[in-house]
């Protein structure tokens, strides 16, 4: 279909039919958001329940792996064959992979059916992303990030509390039979509306051998991740092996992508500089921010005395500041052409409330480190959508999606690589035997968990320093406007 047919079929969507399908996608978005939270706080009565405490960790460890893993392959299937069937395969799955979790009668089945909800869960949230795309124009699509990331808050605030009154007043169960309802909805919402998408793929071959170097080098490094200072010591034979083999399978990746005649990651959008640094900048601030949301728990009841509760809503300040970041920094997209000043200024201010944090961890007061956590998340929530949007605008439309799920797969895996090495820092500087005896503070002083927090705050705003310099290389490409011919990247 040429530049003109996509206009006008873009044309043929009115203002409801954007927000049907706006609607519906976000619900598939936060199906998968949501059930990265849910599942936390059931985690105990699933053990009891299923008698099997032991490898409670691989309910979470197996999601992460298979939908981290595909979310590439999605960008590519949806280039290939079209949004729409690829995102309702992606919702069926998902939908498939929850009631076999909900009928697990033992952890071995409860395991492999996360790893099918991964599968499906893995697409959603980048396919979303590019068909917000394919029906907003760049420069009125940063406002839309906004949303995008409220649905992020509010499955982390509700998810916890969540899961934990499903398990409790009714059944562990009862987190994966939400799902139908909502993954029924969402499919029911976009199935009729996105037949109306305008149509940018073209004739693709999916490059099968790419695909598996791909995925088994991801698995890999996550399994070392995960097993790294908690299962293994990170000197062990089985992690070191695992980060060697990861290693080798990923130089090996590199190879093909010079060599297929149509990589799965064409070495045209990756090695965009935009597409490249706007990739790096996400993944810098989004490993910081995941770190942070897993850590900060543990540094405001251990350090600051808060209850288990307590803890849960004084983090809230960091997602109304991510909220509040990207809503900003979106609308302002709309109205400025320099639109990385935002950002770069807010993720400057970011490092210094990290480096004040470094600086007394245990001597601030409550309200103090509730203002520095919301600094914290407004700089973060200011990359997100100048970041997804100046990338979707340097790429064809039909690329769209390997772009788009491309800057999602490297944000889930520098999310992965944050949190075991900020873990590590932790561990390490505290004098821990390991993330578990850490969360339990089993033996360690509070002077020393002080210390390793302050070692592990000073690395996030190294990060986010990281994450400032990545923007600072990207340029500022003019965005495409509703009546810029779709397909060509807008040039300054």
């Amino acid at each position: 279909m040429p530049p003109t047919q996509h206009a006008a079929a873009a044309a043929e969507l009115d203002h409801a039919a954007v927000r049907t399908i706006v609607i519906g996608i976000l619900l598939a978005m936060f199906l998968a958001a949501l059930d990265q939270t849910i599942v936390a706080t059931a985690l105990p009565t699933i053990g009891r329940e299923l008698g099997d405490v032991t490898h409670l960790p691989w309910i979470v460890t197996t999601y992460l792996l298979t939908s981290t893993a595909v979310t590439p392959l999605y960008g590519k299937l949806a280039d290939i064959h079209g949004r729409r069937v690829v995102l309702l395969v992606a919702i069926g799955t998902f939908v498939l992979g929850s009631i076999a979790c909900a009928v697990a009668p033992n952890m071995l089945v409860l395991i492999l059916a996360r790893a099918v909800q991964g599968l499906g869960g893995g697409g959603l949230i980048s396919l979303a992303q590019t068909i917000v795309a394919d029906v907003v124009a760049p420069k009125e699509r940063g406002r839309y990030q906004g949303y995008i990331a409220g649905v992020f808050v509010a499955s982390s605030v509700l998810g916890p509390a969540l899961g934990g009154l499903l398990a409790e007043y009714l059944h562990w169960s009862m987190i994966f039979w939400i799902n139908l309802p909502l993954g029924l909805v969402a499919y029911l919402m976009t199935s009729s509306t996105l037949k109306r998408l305008p149509r940018h793929e073209r004739p693709h071959r999916l490059d099968v051998l790419g695909a598996v170097l791909m995925v088994v080098a991801t698995v890999a490094l996550l399994l070392a991740l995960s097993w790294g200072g908690e299962r293994y010591p990170w000197g062990s034979w089985p992690v070191l092996g695992l980060i060697a083999g990861s290693i080798v399978v990923w130089v090996l990746f590199g190879l093909r992508l010079g060599t297929a005649e149509e990589p799965l990651l064409p070495l045209a959008v990756i090695l965009d500089p935009i597409v490249a640094a706007g990739t790096a900048t996400a993944g810098f601030a989004m490993g910081v921010f995941i770190a942070l949301s897993v850590y900060l728990p543990i540094y405001l009841q251990l350090v600051l005395g808060l209850t288990v509760s307590g803890s849960g809503i004084a983090v809230i300040a960091l997602s109304v500041g991510t909220v509040t970041g990207a809503t900003l920094s979106g609308r302002l997209m709309l109205h400025v052409r320099h639109y990385r000043r935002l950002p770069l200024l807010g993720l400057a201010f970011a490092a210094l409330a990290l480096l004040a944090l470094s600086a007394a961890p245990a001597g601030l007061p409550l309200w103090a480190v509730e203002v520095l956590l919301a600094v914290i998340g407004l700089g973060v929530g200011t990359v997100l959508p100048v970041t997804t949007v100046a990338v979707q605008n340097a790429v064809a439309m039909h690329q769209l999606g390997t772009a788009t799920a491309s800057v999602n797969f490297f944000r889930s895996l520098g999310g992965a690589i944050g949190v075991a090495a900020f873990g590590a820092i932790l561990v390490g500087a505290s004098g821990g035997s390991g993330l578990s005896s850490l969360q339990a503070g089993a033996g360690i002083a509070p002077d020393s968990i002080a210390a390793g927090f302050r070692w592990m705050f000073l690395a996030s705003a190294i990060g986010m320093a990281a994450a400032v310099a990545c923007l600072l290389m990207m340029e500022e490409r003019p965005l495409r406007g509703r009546n810029d011919p779709a397909g060509r990247p807008a040039r300054a």
